[in-house]
């Protein structure tokens, strides 16, 4: 009988500790691509440069790793080394340091440089083959097979004990005493009440911190407007459309002659093919016909934009009534990237929520975010800091953050 108990107990515990391996496996997994996006994509593509080179093949040109994580940390600070390859690529871009990510962690930096290695060169694949876009895997639902065959294996092997122990002791003439049902047993009730406890918490918890937050969001608009192909492939920067966003708190969505401003001449479209999030192919002159509809334009003959309907776009975007947030604040004066908050907006076809855009998700980007401090004239009256990075009382390779200028200060953000 102590036997069994000691067994159960042993299983039991086993069977916990391979469930609690599931959830650590789920949330410890680095999404390199996610990563790339909030942290590399504004500034870097993997096949083409932009502010900074083109980041495949990047661990070839370094004598070693520790030296790219050294540079990716604080690239000022690694410069002073005299890194012969750093200060040649600090030359080449004019003098610019690279922005600093002290925060990243070395596996971190290893998840971004696995994803680098799965984008594809342009034509590397044979004309007419289908490219395979990177599969990204998630093992928690073997993981939870496994655990719950590995739960049915002690059960059973539990039980066969017990008959066999039980066959032992009659065959001998011994008495046997009969175990506890197990839903009697007092340990069991308190260790399953206990587990139910703590993991429907969780839950609860997890449930009530997502209430109102929209990440992943991806409603159907009137019309399949794809960002892929407008700011993607044809490089229309995004500040044509969305006038308001360096001007002023709202980032305005475009009218309908903004639209017209372009589709007056083009009517019709030929890129590459384009396919919803359902898989189904999209006609882009139909959807270009919606737009005219909208337009009240006839094709053919002039244009009159008084009988021009507003589009009903659908918003993805939206904070509570008592969060305050100005783009122009953060697009002009801070001059952060569109990616940073809304993900790789020019690879996509139709727009989702990239982030949850959480209190916990904005506090966290102040406290590491590195404010363009010198030569900004948005923050020529914080002469203190001036001062004290001028006189070496403040580490200028670490700088200015959010924080530094009242970031996370309540009243900043909240009415």
């Amino acid at each position: 009988m102590i036997v069994s108990r000691s067994i159960a107990k042993t299983s039991l515990t086993a069977i916990f500790f391979l469930f609690s391996l599931c959830f650590s496996v789920a949330v410890k997994a680095q999404d390199g691509k996610a990563l790339f996006s909030a942290n590399c994509a504004s500034c870097h593509a993997v096949h083409k440069k932009l502010t900074g080179p083109a980041l495949a093949g990047v661990e070839d040109r370094w004598t070693n790793k520790d030296n790219l994580y050294a540079w990716i940390h604080n690239s000022a600070a690694f410069l002073k080394t005299g890194d012969a390859y750093a200060n040649n690529l600090y030359k080449e871009y004019n003098n610019v340091a690279m922005n600093a990510f002290p925060n990243l962690k070395n596996e971190e930096i290893d998840a971004i440089l696995a994803y680098i290695k799965t984008v594809p060169a342009p034509g590397a694949a044979a004309p007419g083959a289908a490219v395979a876009a990177p599969v990204e895997t998630d093992n928690s639902l073997l993981f939870g097979i496994l655990t719950l065959i590995l739960a049915v294996v002690a059960l059973i092997m539990l039980q066969v004990n017990s008959n066999l122990r039980r066959l032992s002791e009659e065959k001998n003439g011994e008495t046997y005493l009969y175990p506890i049902p197990f839903y009697k047993n007092k340990t069991y009730i308190a260790m399953i009440t206990i587990v139910l406890f703590i993991t429907g918490g969780y839950m609860t918890t997890k449930g009530a911190m997502g209430l109102g937050r929209s990440q992943n969001y991806q409603p159907e608009q009137p019309i399949y407007y794809s960002h892929k192909v407008h700011a993607g492939a044809n490089q229309i920067n995004c500040q044509y459309c969305h006038s308001g966003v360096a001007q002023g708190k709202q980032a305005t969505i475009p009218s309908v002659n903004v639209c017209m401003n372009c589709h007056l001449a083009i009517n019709e479209y030929k890129g590459e093919k384009m396919f919803n999030e359902a898989g189904d192919e999209i006609d882009g002159t139909a959807e270009i016909k919606k737009l005219y509809k909208y337009a009240g334009f006839e094709e053919g003959k002039p244009w009159d934009a008084t009988k021009a309907q507003p589009i009903e776009w659908v918003r993805i975007h939206n904070l509570p009534d008592h969060v305050y947030f100005n783009h122009s604040q953060h697009v002009k004066a801070g001059q952060v990237a569109c990616q940073t908050c809304h993900g790789e907006i020019q690879k996509m076809g139709e727009v989702k929520q990239f982030t949850d855009l959480s209190m916990g998700w904005c506090v966290n980007c102040h406290r590491e975010t590195k404010v363009q401090f010198k030569d900004n004239g948005f923050y020529s009256i914080y002469e203190k800091y001036h001062a004290d990075l001028k006189s070496g009382k403040m580490d200028s390779t670490k700088g200015v953050t959010v924080e530094h200028i009242g970031g996370t200060e309540c009243q900043k953000c909240h009415y």
